[in-house]
């Protein structure tokens, strides 16, 4: 199972460039990949049904018990066969819906088959903190799948509804989680389920649970966000909410339903939602013109009555559930496909516009009726048995409990709005009306493009017609026997029963009230929106708006200095008052280690001083580099090379950044505040140093235990294979944290380009090869006739021919053509030898940044294309792509997230080199930090340097015309 996500996943990010080659084409990869997949689940079924299910459980973070569990049972593996095979039908059905030129085709094949991806990690996670990463997995995947066409307005609202929504459902069924697992002192579901804890806790837990199942399957009140997400492309709307998506808060109340049935409350929350949901969803698909709108809402009544039926907890009501759900997603997906290709074909879904379509597309209105009369429950389609069985056994359990039987009556009316609105449905989409005129099929689809369709809607039928195999599909799902219950089998014949009558009562009830809708669909209205849960949302989210906006007035005023005040006074007060309330001081002061300390505290302290007297920007700057200076040499004084080195080279390069972002500023510093204010920022600046200062002092008296730094050394060898202890700490033993901070890098990176590329975060610019640099150098010396001409001189760079002959420094120059390649050498050695070592891939990382500064600060910003001829946001990400590989490789093995491996070669007389894979991981943190020196210098650099020369030459432009 974790191989078959991992290559989905893997599949996933190779579609985007994929596409480009194949074009829409790529969609039969994804569709052949989830078939295959399929094919493996249904083998894998085979063994699950058994009575042997499938575990697989790698460690992930064994010091806090966090395992990658994936269990196959007999509920999973048919959720995967649905997963999966719908997938692999709506990815060929997309082959030939999209066009051949399709805006954003690419990233859209990428995402689908990420939430497919997601979808089938739901279904097979085991433990609730996995489950929960691919629940939220799916969350995002739908966002970016609902807002595909980013053009339209109503898609991106809609796309935020559904995020909003689901992500604070899926927020809450997180506490929930947590609070389970702690109870039972297992993260695993199957270990939940079994043991499920009883008292305040355990109920507060499962309704939490509760709160992200129904957002997720737009239960009321969340309901709105699933008809609003029909904004997407038909496909999404045919996998997400019709046979994935909305099915996974199905699949969770399934799981849990058998063991916390009988909490107070649980039972009766889920019909009284659930009854709600149904007649609200039939109510308002009756009142729809779009046809994809009363599919919608349709989809939303059906949601309400699975939850309905799983809501009773009873194991015959559960087995009837579990036939409802397939039978409803073998019936929707096709309805939303069909109307995919009702759109796709004449331009509109507005009923009242579409007349005569049964006899130009007539396989088309075939599939459709075969799917609309499974989904209204006529024989001898799964839909009429799956409906027939919901009747039978509530009513059953209906005499033992009235909660039950309230369930059967709203079913009931419940299944005869859906027969009305699918009957509604089918005369408006191919019926031939009076006073409108024969739709024309502009844009006549290819007739693969009714595979899909055609398949879904042969499976409800051919189900329907050998239902005791179904039965024996669906039997294992329950647990009858221990509940000593009896189950009513699958059949299309039972005789003359209740649930017969029941159901020729509905299909009667609907066909008429079908037949007397269609005669009045001019008169009726669209529904009104202005009490419903929709506008209540929009109502809300304005509120918060508003709110913020006001907030945000007051708090953010644009003054850096006011937000550093409000800062450093709240810490003052929270931490100095704390410090003096409770902390316990030490017995004695030892205020310097070593006397050379004096002397570099006193520069340290003197340039801070001159720094608040300076008058100009560049002078503030170097000031304060001096005091990250006398810090780096106060960590070589105490035996920490590692921190001294970083310490200076990243002074060195944020010393860099801050000269070049200044240049773009006034010289001086104009603005004096006045004496108040000085005075008020001198007493924050000293109250904010008295309490650092009275923090160190309390922690290092506070120590009473032997540190665990004295562990470090052997642990940094025994578990790492490396003697530089610090080195060994970022790769290995705290390699997460390490990962955590490289995304902060990429944010960074990515936030520091965005304030100053005006239009695209790409580096666009025409990038200078060096032969291309040297044949350039060597025409312009043709060119130049005047051989005493500045302009002849020799050039030492690649692009030194683009800089101003009165602005060359040759000896510059030749310095950093000197240096240069000193310098990266020196880079690879601090990564390779940073495990035994001083260095690492951060400080090797650094140092390559500054060869590259060197090299930008001689040539400008054409010798930095020419230099590294790669876009900057490629190096980060791969760079970030090689360090998360080699946090989840070993999990491949058999081994812990990050775990190293080694292997030391003899080289007889020369010694011995150590090869371990954290320096894999050390190559990913290079690259990540030489990726962000080269962004900044983009950014800061060479895109200010185009903005520079921009208002210059528009300045002379000025002075020209005014002249």
């Amino acid at each position: 199972m974790m191989s078959v996500l991992l290559i989905l996943a893997v599949v996933s990010i190779a579609t985007h460039p994929l596409a480009r080659v194949l074009g829409r084409n790529v969609f039969f990869v994804g569709a052949a990949l989830l078939a295959a997949v399929t094919g493996l689940f249904a083998v894998l079924a085979i063994q699950v049904y058994s009575g042997a299910p499938v575990v697989e459980s790698f460690a992930w973070v064994p010091q806090l018990d966090l395992t990658l569990t994936f269990r196959l049972d007999t509920v999973s593996v048919l959720f995967a066969l649905l997963v999966s095979g719908a997938g692999a039908l709506v990815l060929l059905y997309c082959s030939r819906y999209f066009d051949a030129h399709e805006p954003g085709l690419e990233r859209f094949a990428a995402v689908f088959m990420g939430f497919a991806t997601s979808m089938l990690g739901l279904v097979l996670a085991d433990d609730v903190y996995l489950l929960f990463i691919f629940w939220e997995g799916t969350t995002i995947f739908s966002f970016l799948l609902i807002g595909h066409l980013t053009r339209l307005r109503t898609s991106t609202a809609a796309a935020l509804q559904a995020l909003m929504v689901t992500t604070l459902g899926g927020l809450a069924m997180l506490v929930g989680l947590v609070l389970l697992a702690n109870q039972v002192g297992s993260s695993l579901l199957s270990d939940i389920v079994a043991t499920p804890p009883q008292g305040g806790v355990g109920i507060t837990a499962v309704f939490l649970i509760l709160a992200g199942a129904l957002s997720k399957s737009a239960i009321f009140p969340f309901h709105f966000w699933l008809p609003g997400a029909m904004a997407a492309p038909t496909p999404v709307s045919a996998y997400l909410h019709a046979a994935a998506m909305v099915k996974a808060g199905i699949y969770l109340i399934a799981r849990v339903t058998p063991a916390f049935g009988d909490v107070p409350g649980y039972r009766e929350t889920l019909v009284v939602l659930g009854a709600i949901t149904m007649i609200n969803g039939g109510i308002r698909a009756l009142r729809q013109f779009d046809l994809k709108l009363i599919v919608a809402h349709g989809t939303v009544s059906q949601l309400g009555l699975l939850v309905m039926v799983f809501g009773v907890g009873d194991p015959r009501a559960t087995f009837a559930g579990f036939a409802l759900l397939f039978a409803h997603a073998l019936a929707k997906a096709p309805l939303f496909l069909s109307v995919g290709v009702i759109d796709h074909s004449t331009g509109t879904r507005d009923l009242r516009k579409l007349s005569g379509l049964g006899k130009k597309m007539p396989v088309l209105f075939a599939i459709t009726v075969l799917a609309s009369a499974s989904m209204a429950g006529f024989p001898p389609f799964f839909g009429f048995i799956a409906k027939e069985s919901a009747f039978t056994e509530l009513l059953e359990v209906g005499q033992e409990r009235p909660l039950a039987m309230a369930a059967f009556v709203v079913a009931v009316v419940g299944s005869v709005l859906t027969v009305a609105y699918m009957g509604r449905f089918v005369w408006g989409a191919f019926a031939s009306k009076p006073h409108v005129e024969t739709c024309r099929v502009a844009h006549a689809p290819e007739r693969s493009i009714l595979i899909a369709p055609g398949v879904f809607a042969g499976a409800t039928l051919l189900i329907g017609l050998v239902a005791p195999a179904a039965d024996a599909v669906l039997l294992p799902l329950v647990n009858a026997e221990a509940a000593g219950v009896t189950i009513e089998h699958l059949a299309l014949w039972h005789g003359v029963t209740p649930a017969l009558f029941a159901s020729a009562g509905v299909l009667i009830g609907g066909s008429l009230l079908a037949w007397v809708l269609s005669r009045t669909t001019r008169r009726m209205q669209p529904p009104v929106e202005r009490f419903s849960a929709s506008h209540a949302y929009w109502i809300v989210t304005h509120f918060v708006d508003s709110i913020a906006v006001k907030l945000t007035s007051i708090t953010q005023r644009g003054s850096l200095p006011f937000y550093l005040a409000v800062i450093l006074i709240v810490l003052v007060g929270t931490l100095g008052g704390t410090a003096l309330a409770t902390a316990e001081w030490p017995g004695e002061f030892v205020l310097i280690s070593s006397p050379v300390q004096i002397p570099i505290a006193l520069v340290m302290i003197i340039a801070a001083l001159f720094s608040l007297r300076a008058r100009t920007r560049f002078q503030s700057v170097v000031l304060v580099g001096l005091t990250g200076y006398g810090m780096a040499a106060i960590f070589a004084m105490h035996g920490a090379p590692d921190l001294a080195l970083t310490q200076a080279l990243v002074e060195t390069v944020t010393l860099i950044a801050f000269v070049l972002v200044i240049r773009r500023l006034p010289q001086r510093i104009g603005h004096r505040a006045s004496r108040p204010k000085r005075w008020l920022r001198a007493g924050i600046g000293i109250g904010v140093g008295l309490v650092f200062g009275m923090l160190a002092v309390i922690a290092l008296g506070s120590r009473i235990a032997e540190p665990i730094s004295l562990q470090l050394p052997e642990l940094a060898y025994a578990g790492g294979h490396g003697s530089n202890v610090v080195n060994v700490m970022l790769v290995d033993i705290r390699g997460w944290d390490t990962m955590g901070e490289l995304s902060v890098i990429l944010a960074a990176a990515t936030g520091v380009a965005s304030l100053v590329f005006l239009s695209t975060r790409v580096d666009n610019r025409p990038k200078l090869s060096r032969r291309d640099a040297r044949r350039a150098a060597q025409e312009h010396l043709l060119r130049v006739a005047d051989p005493n001409d500045p302009a002849r001189r020799m050039t030492w760079l690649l692009a030194g021919r683009h800089l101003d002959p009165a602005r060359r420094s040759i000896l510059l120059e030749v310095v950093v053509r000197l240096i240069f390649h000193a310098l990266i050498v020196l880079s690879i050695y601090l990564l390779l030898t940073g495990h035994n070592s001083p260095g690492g891939g951060f400080a090797g990382g650094l140092v390559a940044g500054l060869a590259l500064v060197a090299r930008y600060l001689a040539g400008g910003r054409h010798e930095l294309g020419a230099t590294v001829p790669l876009d900057a946001g490629r190096i980060l990400g791969a760079g970030l792509a090689i360090a998360v590989s080699m946090a989840f490789i070993p999990m491949l093995f058999g081994q812990s997230a990050l775990a190293s491996a080694w292997v030391d070669i003899d080289l007889g007389i020369f010694g011995s080199i150590p090869l371990v894979t954290s320096t894999l991981f050390d190559i990913g943190v290079y690259l990540v930090v030489f990726g962000l020196i080269l962004d900044v210098l983009r950014s800061l650099g060479a895109e200010i340097d185009e903005h520079e020369e921009a208002d210059i030459a528009s300045f002379e432009e000025e002075e020209v015309s005014s002249r």
